[in-house]
Protein backbone atom coordinates (compact mmCIF):
# COMPACT_ATOMS: atom_id res chain seq x y z
CA UNK A 1 0.00 0.00 0.00
CA UNK A 2 1.43 3.41 -1.12
CA UNK A 3 0.77 4.88 2.32
CA UNK A 4 2.71 2.12 3.99
CA UNK A 5 5.99 4.31 4.54
CA UNK A 6 6.04 4.80 8.69
CA UNK A 7 8.42 7.55 10.42
CA UNK A 8 8.49 8.68 13.93
CA UNK A 9 5.64 10.77 15.47
CA UNK A 10 5.33 12.71 18.56
CA UNK A 11 3.16 10.06 19.57
CA UNK A 12 4.57 7.38 21.82
CA UNK A 13 3.61 3.13 22.30
CA UNK A 14 3.35 2.91 26.30
CA UNK A 15 5.02 -0.20 27.02
CA UNK A 16 5.93 -1.02 30.60
CA UNK A 17 9.16 -2.74 31.74
CA UNK A 18 7.72 -5.98 31.88
CA UNK A 19 6.69 -5.53 28.38
CA UNK A 20 10.37 -4.06 27.46
CA UNK A 21 12.11 -7.30 29.03
CA UNK A 22 9.69 -9.92 27.38
CA UNK A 23 11.00 -8.07 23.72
CA UNK A 24 14.52 -8.21 25.01
CA UNK A 25 14.38 -11.96 25.88
CA UNK A 26 12.45 -13.06 22.63
CA UNK A 27 15.40 -11.32 20.99
CA UNK A 28 18.15 -12.74 22.94
CA UNK A 29 16.64 -16.18 22.52
CA UNK A 30 16.00 -16.24 18.32
CA UNK A 31 20.02 -15.30 18.05
CA UNK A 32 20.39 -17.79 20.44
CA UNK A 33 18.36 -20.81 19.64
CA UNK A 34 19.47 -19.82 15.26
CA UNK A 35 16.10 -18.34 14.89
CA UNK A 36 17.12 -15.08 13.81
CA UNK A 37 20.65 -13.28 13.80
CA UNK A 38 21.77 -9.35 13.04
CA UNK A 39 22.79 -9.00 9.53
CA UNK A 40 26.28 -8.14 8.65
CA UNK A 41 27.15 -8.91 12.13
CA UNK A 42 30.95 -9.64 12.03
CA UNK A 43 31.67 -6.14 10.58
CA UNK A 44 29.63 -4.36 12.74
CA UNK A 45 26.01 -5.28 11.63
CA UNK A 46 23.84 -3.26 9.29
CA UNK A 47 20.72 -1.30 11.29
CA UNK A 48 17.65 -3.28 10.79
CA UNK A 49 18.74 -6.56 8.25
CA UNK A 50 18.23 -9.84 9.88
CA UNK A 51 19.50 -13.53 8.54
CA UNK A 52 16.91 -16.15 9.50
CA UNK A 53 19.10 -19.07 11.33
CA UNK A 54 18.30 -22.76 11.40
CA UNK A 55 14.76 -22.90 13.00
CA UNK A 56 14.13 -19.42 11.59
CA UNK A 57 13.96 -20.58 8.12
CA UNK A 58 11.79 -23.53 8.96
CA UNK A 59 9.47 -21.51 11.64
CA UNK A 60 9.41 -18.61 8.64
CA UNK A 61 8.48 -21.59 5.73
CA UNK A 62 6.16 -23.70 7.40
CA UNK A 63 4.38 -20.34 7.80
CA UNK A 64 4.31 -19.61 4.03
CA UNK A 65 3.75 -22.74 3.78
CA UNK A 66 0.37 -22.67 5.90
CA UNK A 67 -0.38 -19.34 4.25
CA UNK A 68 -0.28 -20.89 0.86
CA UNK A 69 -2.34 -23.68 1.39
CA UNK A 70 -5.01 -22.18 3.25
CA UNK A 71 -5.23 -19.28 0.71
CA UNK A 72 -4.61 -20.96 -2.49
CA UNK A 73 -4.02 -24.50 -3.19
CA UNK A 74 -7.15 -25.30 -0.85
CA UNK A 75 -9.34 -22.59 -2.64
CA UNK A 76 -10.83 -23.33 -6.32
CA UNK A 77 -10.78 -19.31 -6.63
CA UNK A 78 -7.01 -18.63 -6.27
CA UNK A 79 -4.33 -19.23 -8.26
CA UNK A 80 -0.11 -18.22 -7.42
CA UNK A 81 2.50 -16.56 -8.85
CA UNK A 82 5.94 -15.45 -8.39
CA UNK A 83 6.65 -12.05 -10.03
CA UNK A 84 10.17 -10.47 -10.39
CA UNK A 85 11.91 -8.11 -7.45
CA UNK A 86 12.47 -5.91 -10.20
CA UNK A 87 9.92 -3.97 -12.66
CA UNK A 88 9.92 -1.64 -15.53
CA UNK A 89 10.52 1.80 -14.01
CA UNK A 90 7.10 2.51 -15.87
CA UNK A 91 4.80 0.28 -13.70
CA UNK A 92 6.02 2.59 -10.76
CA UNK A 93 5.54 5.53 -12.43
CA UNK A 94 1.55 4.60 -13.69
CA UNK A 95 0.84 2.71 -9.96
CA UNK A 96 1.92 6.27 -8.16
CA UNK A 97 4.44 5.37 -5.92
CA UNK A 98 7.20 7.50 -8.25
CA UNK A 99 4.75 10.07 -7.51
CA UNK A 100 3.55 9.18 -4.39
CA UNK A 101 5.39 7.27 -2.32
CA UNK A 102 7.21 10.07 -0.64
CA UNK A 103 6.65 12.07 1.97
CA UNK A 104 8.20 15.25 3.55
CA UNK A 105 10.31 15.17 6.32
CA UNK A 106 11.90 17.31 9.21
CA UNK A 107 15.43 16.42 11.15
CA UNK A 108 16.69 17.88 14.66
CA UNK A 109 19.77 19.10 14.31
CA UNK A 110 20.47 17.82 17.98
CA UNK A 111 19.41 14.06 18.23
CA UNK A 112 19.39 13.49 13.95
CA UNK A 113 15.78 11.88 14.59
CA UNK A 114 13.72 12.51 11.74
CA UNK A 115 9.41 13.23 11.65
CA UNK A 116 6.40 14.00 9.19
CA UNK A 117 5.74 17.59 9.98
CA UNK A 118 2.10 17.05 9.50
CA UNK A 119 2.35 14.23 12.56
CA UNK A 120 3.89 16.84 15.14
CA UNK A 121 1.77 18.65 17.59
CA UNK A 122 4.88 21.18 17.86
CA UNK A 123 6.50 21.60 14.68
CA UNK A 124 8.88 23.92 15.89
CA UNK A 125 10.54 21.87 18.58
CA UNK A 126 11.82 17.87 18.14
CA UNK A 127 9.52 15.92 20.69
CA UNK A 128 12.42 13.67 21.86
CA UNK A 129 14.86 16.14 22.83
CA UNK A 130 13.51 19.39 22.35
CA UNK A 131 15.95 20.51 19.38
CA UNK A 132 15.36 22.62 16.78
CA UNK A 133 14.62 20.93 12.71
CA UNK A 134 16.20 21.28 9.61
CA UNK A 135 13.67 22.72 6.82
CA UNK A 136 11.28 19.79 5.21
CA UNK A 137 12.51 17.75 2.67
CA UNK A 138 11.31 14.98 0.36
CA UNK A 139 12.15 11.66 1.06
CA UNK A 140 11.64 8.40 -1.25
CA UNK A 141 10.49 5.49 0.24
CA UNK A 142 11.52 3.25 -2.58
CA UNK A 143 14.99 1.91 -3.26
CA UNK A 144 16.52 2.84 -6.53
CA UNK A 145 19.15 0.82 -8.66
CA UNK A 146 20.20 0.75 -12.02
CA UNK A 147 20.15 -2.09 -14.56
CA UNK A 148 23.43 -2.31 -16.81
CA UNK A 149 27.22 -2.70 -16.26
CA UNK A 150 27.58 1.73 -16.62
CA UNK A 151 25.90 3.22 -14.41
CA UNK A 152 25.10 6.74 -16.29
CA UNK A 153 24.27 4.59 -19.25
CA UNK A 154 21.96 2.11 -17.23
CA UNK A 155 18.20 2.05 -16.72
CA UNK A 156 17.11 3.01 -13.58
CA UNK A 157 14.27 1.07 -11.71
CA UNK A 158 13.63 0.43 -8.20
CA UNK A 159 14.06 -3.02 -6.06
CA UNK A 160 10.16 -3.55 -5.57
CA UNK A 161 8.35 -1.46 -2.54
CA UNK A 162 5.06 -3.97 -2.88
CA UNK A 163 4.48 -7.08 -4.52
CA UNK A 164 1.21 -5.99 -5.41
CA UNK A 165 2.62 -4.45 -8.99
CA UNK A 166 3.38 -7.48 -10.47
CA UNK A 167 -0.09 -9.61 -10.20
CA UNK A 168 -1.60 -6.40 -11.67
CA UNK A 169 1.05 -6.45 -15.06
CA UNK A 170 0.80 -10.13 -15.16
CA UNK A 171 -3.14 -10.18 -14.97
CA UNK A 172 -3.89 -10.90 -18.31
CA UNK A 173 -1.22 -13.81 -18.42
CA UNK A 174 -2.91 -15.06 -15.91
CA UNK A 175 -6.25 -15.01 -17.69
CA UNK A 176 -5.01 -16.10 -20.94
CA UNK A 177 -3.20 -19.55 -19.33
CA UNK A 178 -5.67 -20.20 -16.70
CA UNK A 179 -9.87 -21.16 -17.11
CA UNK A 180 -10.25 -18.60 -14.21
CA UNK A 181 -13.54 -16.06 -14.04
CA UNK A 182 -14.07 -13.47 -12.02
CA UNK A 183 -14.50 -13.54 -9.07
CA UNK A 184 -10.85 -15.45 -8.59
CA UNK A 185 -7.74 -13.89 -6.98
CA UNK A 186 -3.93 -14.02 -7.53
CA UNK A 187 -1.59 -14.60 -4.63
CA UNK A 188 2.30 -14.60 -4.15
CA UNK A 189 4.68 -14.63 -1.56
CA UNK A 190 7.98 -12.31 -1.90
CA UNK A 191 10.40 -9.84 -1.17
CA UNK A 192 9.52 -6.12 -0.94
CA UNK A 193 11.72 -3.23 -0.17
CA UNK A 194 11.52 0.39 2.02
CA UNK A 195 13.56 2.77 2.61
CA UNK A 196 12.00 3.48 5.81
CA UNK A 197 12.99 6.11 8.17
CA UNK A 198 11.93 4.62 10.90
CA UNK A 199 12.99 0.87 11.89
CA UNK A 200 13.04 -1.18 14.59
CA UNK A 201 11.33 -3.22 16.84
CA UNK A 202 12.93 -6.19 15.84
CA UNK A 203 12.36 -7.93 12.60
CA UNK A 204 8.54 -5.47 12.93
CA UNK A 205 10.03 -2.58 10.61
CA UNK A 206 12.85 -3.71 8.29
CA UNK A 207 14.58 -2.50 4.86
CA UNK A 208 14.17 -5.31 3.59
CA UNK A 209 10.60 -8.11 4.14
CA UNK A 210 8.55 -10.82 2.84
CA UNK A 211 4.97 -10.00 2.35
CA UNK A 212 2.13 -12.68 1.65
CA UNK A 213 -0.28 -10.61 -1.17
CA UNK A 214 -3.48 -11.43 -2.50
CA UNK A 215 -5.22 -9.65 -5.35
CA UNK A 216 -8.77 -10.84 -6.03
CA UNK A 217 -10.54 -9.27 -8.68
CA UNK A 218 -14.41 -8.88 -8.79
CA UNK A 219 -16.97 -7.38 -10.97
CA UNK A 220 -17.79 -3.66 -10.39
CA UNK A 221 -21.71 -4.84 -9.97
CA UNK A 222 -20.36 -7.36 -7.30
CA UNK A 223 -21.54 -6.51 -3.37
CA UNK A 224 -17.46 -5.50 -2.96
CA UNK A 225 -18.65 -4.73 1.09
CA UNK A 226 -19.72 -8.36 1.18
CA UNK A 227 -17.24 -9.59 -0.21
CA UNK A 228 -14.98 -7.64 1.82
CA UNK A 229 -16.19 -8.46 5.20
CA UNK A 230 -15.94 -12.24 3.77
CA UNK A 231 -12.33 -12.09 4.17
CA UNK A 232 -11.82 -10.60 6.78
CA UNK A 233 -13.23 -13.23 8.74
CA UNK A 234 -11.39 -15.41 6.18
CA UNK A 235 -8.11 -13.95 7.39
CA UNK A 236 -9.18 -14.00 11.20
CA UNK A 237 -9.59 -17.50 10.84
CA UNK A 238 -5.87 -18.46 9.18
CA UNK A 239 -4.62 -16.88 12.85
CA UNK A 240 -5.79 -20.13 14.41
CA UNK A 241 -4.11 -22.62 12.09
CA UNK A 242 -0.60 -20.80 13.18
CA UNK A 243 -1.62 -20.33 16.54
CA UNK A 244 -2.09 -17.19 17.55
CA UNK A 245 -5.06 -15.61 19.94
CA UNK A 246 -8.02 -13.85 18.33
CA UNK A 247 -8.48 -12.16 21.21
CA UNK A 248 -5.00 -9.95 20.51
CA UNK A 249 -6.03 -9.12 17.37
CA UNK A 250 -8.29 -5.71 16.51
CA UNK A 251 -9.82 -4.40 13.82
CA UNK A 252 -8.81 -1.26 12.95
CA UNK A 253 -10.71 0.98 10.09
CA UNK A 254 -8.92 3.66 8.16
CA UNK A 255 -11.23 6.55 7.82
CA UNK A 256 -11.14 9.87 5.15
CA UNK A 257 -7.36 11.29 4.44
CA UNK A 258 -5.66 8.64 6.26
CA UNK A 259 -6.35 6.10 3.97
CA UNK A 260 -4.52 5.49 0.59
CA UNK A 261 -5.51 7.71 -2.26
CA UNK A 262 -6.95 5.01 -4.54
CA UNK A 263 -8.70 2.54 -1.38
CA UNK A 264 -11.96 2.40 -0.58
CA UNK A 265 -11.96 0.85 2.27
CA UNK A 266 -9.25 -0.21 4.35
CA UNK A 267 -8.99 -1.86 8.07
CA UNK A 268 -5.66 -2.49 9.06
CA UNK A 269 -5.53 -5.78 11.59
CA UNK A 270 -3.62 -4.95 14.55
CA UNK A 271 -2.32 -6.99 17.09
CA UNK A 272 -0.94 -7.01 20.52
CA UNK A 273 2.53 -7.19 20.20
CA UNK A 274 4.72 -7.18 23.48
CA UNK A 275 5.91 -3.38 22.05
CA UNK A 276 2.48 -2.24 21.86
CA UNK A 277 -0.67 -2.56 19.50
CA UNK A 278 0.55 -2.20 15.84
CA UNK A 279 -0.58 -3.16 12.39
CA UNK A 280 0.27 -6.91 11.71
CA UNK A 281 -1.66 -7.43 8.17
CA UNK A 282 -4.42 -5.62 6.56
CA UNK A 283 -7.52 -5.45 3.75
CA UNK A 284 -8.05 -2.73 1.39
CA UNK A 285 -10.35 -2.02 -1.25
CA UNK A 286 -8.43 -0.91 -4.22
CA UNK A 287 -11.56 -0.19 -6.46
CA UNK A 288 -10.11 -0.50 -10.26
CA UNK A 289 -7.25 2.03 -9.49
CA UNK A 290 -4.18 -0.37 -10.47
CA UNK A 291 -5.81 -2.37 -14.09
CA UNK A 292 -6.86 1.66 -15.06
CA UNK A 293 -3.36 3.24 -14.51
CA UNK A 294 -1.83 0.18 -16.27
CA UNK A 295 -4.19 0.04 -19.22
CA UNK A 296 -3.37 4.17 -19.35
CA UNK A 297 -0.29 3.91 -19.82
CA UNK A 298 0.81 0.75 -20.91
CA UNK A 299 -2.04 1.10 -23.90
CA UNK A 300 -2.82 -2.93 -23.55
CA UNK A 301 -6.18 -3.86 -22.43
CA UNK A 302 -6.74 -4.98 -19.03
CA UNK A 303 -10.36 -5.86 -19.43
CA UNK A 304 -12.34 -8.73 -18.83
CA UNK A 305 -14.75 -10.64 -21.06
CA UNK A 306 -17.95 -11.98 -18.82
CA UNK A 307 -19.26 -14.69 -20.87
CA UNK A 308 -22.46 -14.30 -18.51
CA UNK A 309 -23.00 -10.87 -18.68
CA UNK A 310 -21.67 -10.38 -22.08
CA UNK A 311 -20.27 -7.57 -20.88
CA UNK A 312 -16.76 -6.27 -20.98
CA UNK A 313 -15.39 -4.50 -17.87
CA UNK A 314 -12.16 -3.72 -15.91
CA UNK A 315 -12.59 -5.90 -12.78
CA UNK A 316 -12.53 -4.60 -9.33
CA UNK A 317 -9.90 -5.52 -6.87
CA UNK A 318 -9.71 -6.05 -2.70
CA UNK A 319 -6.19 -6.82 -1.72
CA UNK A 320 -5.40 -8.85 1.77
CA UNK A 321 -2.11 -8.52 2.58
CA UNK A 322 0.21 -10.17 5.49
CA UNK A 323 3.66 -9.29 7.01
CA UNK A 324 5.53 -12.85 6.92
CA UNK A 325 8.51 -11.36 8.94
CA UNK A 326 5.52 -9.54 11.59
CA UNK A 327 3.91 -12.71 11.54
CA UNK A 328 6.42 -14.47 13.07
CA UNK A 329 7.16 -12.12 15.56
CA UNK A 330 3.38 -12.30 16.63
CA UNK A 331 3.62 -16.31 16.46
CA UNK A 332 6.86 -16.07 18.52
CA UNK A 333 5.56 -13.55 20.78
CA UNK A 334 2.78 -15.66 21.32
CA UNK A 335 4.71 -18.54 21.91
CA UNK A 336 6.61 -17.37 24.22
CA UNK A 337 6.74 -17.98 28.26
CA UNK A 338 8.93 -17.86 30.99
CA UNK A 339 7.20 -20.78 33.60
CA UNK A 340 7.62 -20.99 37.02
CA UNK A 341 8.03 -24.49 38.19
CA UNK A 342 7.45 -25.92 41.75
CA UNK A 343 11.32 -26.49 41.93
CA UNK A 344 11.56 -22.40 42.02
CA UNK A 345 13.60 -22.81 38.28
CA UNK A 346 12.22 -20.91 35.85
CA UNK A 347 11.52 -22.82 32.46
CA UNK A 348 11.38 -20.69 29.30
CA UNK A 349 9.18 -22.26 26.36
CA UNK A 350 7.80 -21.72 23.32
CA UNK A 351 4.41 -23.18 23.00
CA UNK A 352 4.39 -23.31 19.31
CA UNK A 353 1.53 -24.77 17.25
CA UNK A 354 2.40 -28.64 15.68
CA UNK A 355 1.34 -26.64 12.37
CA UNK A 356 4.57 -24.51 12.46
CA UNK A 357 7.30 -25.55 15.14
CA UNK A 358 10.07 -26.29 13.12
CA UNK A 359 10.62 -29.97 14.49
CA UNK A 360 7.84 -31.59 15.47
CA UNK A 361 9.52 -34.55 17.74
CA UNK A 362 13.05 -34.87 19.41
CA UNK A 363 14.86 -38.34 19.63
CA UNK A 364 17.05 -39.06 22.25
CA UNK A 365 19.10 -42.03 23.77
CA UNK A 366 19.37 -41.19 27.64
CA UNK A 367 22.63 -41.72 27.82
CA UNK A 368 25.00 -40.90 25.22
CA UNK A 369 27.82 -43.34 25.77
CA UNK A 370 25.98 -46.33 25.72
CA UNK A 371 26.09 -47.64 22.08
CA UNK A 372 23.33 -49.58 22.51
CA UNK A 373 20.84 -46.78 23.46
CA UNK A 374 22.00 -44.07 20.95
CA UNK A 375 21.81 -47.21 17.99
CA UNK A 376 18.36 -47.87 19.01
CA UNK A 377 17.37 -44.08 19.24
CA UNK A 378 19.33 -43.86 15.91
CA UNK A 379 16.82 -46.35 14.32
CA UNK A 380 13.98 -44.50 15.72
CA UNK A 381 15.28 -40.62 14.16
CA UNK A 382 15.50 -42.42 11.18
CA UNK A 383 12.36 -44.32 10.97
CA UNK A 384 10.14 -40.79 12.28
CA UNK A 385 12.16 -38.53 9.55
CA UNK A 386 9.60 -40.36 7.19
CA UNK A 387 7.10 -38.14 8.51
CA UNK A 388 8.42 -35.18 10.62
CA UNK A 389 11.02 -32.83 10.79
CA UNK A 390 12.89 -34.73 13.68
CA UNK A 391 15.48 -33.08 16.10
CA UNK A 392 18.25 -35.57 17.01
CA UNK A 393 20.43 -34.57 20.40
CA UNK A 394 22.79 -36.18 22.97
CA UNK A 395 24.73 -33.63 24.05
CA UNK A 396 24.88 -33.29 27.75
CA UNK A 397 22.39 -34.32 30.39
CA UNK A 398 18.57 -35.06 29.60
CA UNK A 399 17.76 -32.60 31.54
CA UNK A 400 19.23 -30.05 29.46
CA UNK A 401 17.87 -31.43 26.39
CA UNK A 402 14.28 -31.27 27.39
CA UNK A 403 15.22 -27.03 28.56
CA UNK A 404 16.56 -27.13 24.31
CA UNK A 405 13.72 -28.46 22.90
CA UNK A 406 11.77 -26.00 25.06
CA UNK A 407 12.92 -23.21 23.73
CA UNK A 408 12.70 -24.22 20.61
CA UNK A 409 9.18 -25.09 20.39
CA UNK A 410 9.55 -29.00 19.63
CA UNK A 411 6.26 -30.02 21.26
CA UNK A 412 7.39 -34.22 22.12
CA UNK A 413 10.73 -35.74 23.17
CA UNK A 414 11.17 -39.19 22.65
CA UNK A 415 14.11 -40.49 24.84
CA UNK A 416 15.65 -44.51 24.31
CA UNK A 417 16.21 -46.12 27.66
CA UNK A 418 16.84 -49.70 28.98
CA UNK A 419 13.62 -50.36 28.81
CA UNK A 420 13.62 -49.17 25.20
CA UNK A 421 16.48 -52.34 24.78
CA UNK A 422 14.05 -55.03 26.69
CA UNK A 423 10.78 -53.86 26.23
CA UNK A 424 10.95 -51.73 22.85
CA UNK A 425 9.41 -49.25 24.89
CA UNK A 426 10.17 -45.24 24.89
CA UNK A 427 9.55 -42.50 26.76
CA UNK A 428 7.45 -39.17 24.80
CA UNK A 429 7.80 -35.88 26.91
CA UNK A 430 4.80 -33.35 26.09
CA UNK A 431 6.30 -30.22 25.92
CA UNK A 432 3.23 -28.10 27.58
CA UNK A 433 2.82 -30.23 30.43
CA UNK A 434 6.01 -32.02 30.97
CA UNK A 435 4.13 -35.00 31.34
CA UNK A 436 6.17 -38.41 30.27
CA UNK A 437 4.36 -41.24 28.66
CA UNK A 438 5.95 -45.01 27.71
CA UNK A 439 4.62 -45.81 24.09
CA UNK A 440 5.43 -49.46 22.70
CA UNK A 441 7.91 -48.46 19.97
CA UNK A 442 5.52 -49.90 17.26
CA UNK A 443 3.10 -47.68 18.18
CA UNK A 444 4.89 -44.45 18.22
CA UNK A 445 4.58 -43.00 15.05
CA UNK A 446 0.77 -43.28 14.86
CA UNK A 447 0.94 -41.75 18.71
CA UNK A 448 2.53 -39.02 17.34
CA UNK A 449 0.27 -38.21 14.06
CA UNK A 450 -2.63 -38.29 16.13
CA UNK A 451 -0.78 -35.75 18.96
CA UNK A 452 0.99 -33.46 15.97
CA UNK A 453 -2.53 -33.60 13.59
CA UNK A 454 -4.93 -32.65 16.49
Amino acid sequence: MLNYIIIMTAKKVNMNNLENQKMEKIVSLCKRRGFVFPGSEIYGGLANTYSYGPLGVELKNNIKKLWWKYFITDRDDMVGIDGPILLNRKVWEASGHVDNFKDELVECKKCHHRFRPDKLKDSSKCPDCGGDFTKAQKFSGMFKTVIGPVEKEGEITYLRPETAQAIFVDFKNVLSSTNKKIPFGIGQIGKAFRNEITTGNFIFRTFEFEQMEIEYFISPDDNWNKIFEAWVIYMHKFMQIIGLDAKKMHNHEIVGHERAFYSKRTIDMEYDFPFGVDELWAIAYRTDYDLTRHQEKSNEKMDYFDPISNKKFLPHVIEPTFGVDRTMLAVISEAFEEEKLDSGEIRTVLHLSSNVAPYKVAVFPLLHNKKELVKKAREIYDNLKQQFPVYWDERGNIGKRYRTQDEIGTPYCVTVDFDSLENDIITVRNRDSMKQEKIKIKDLENYLLNQINK
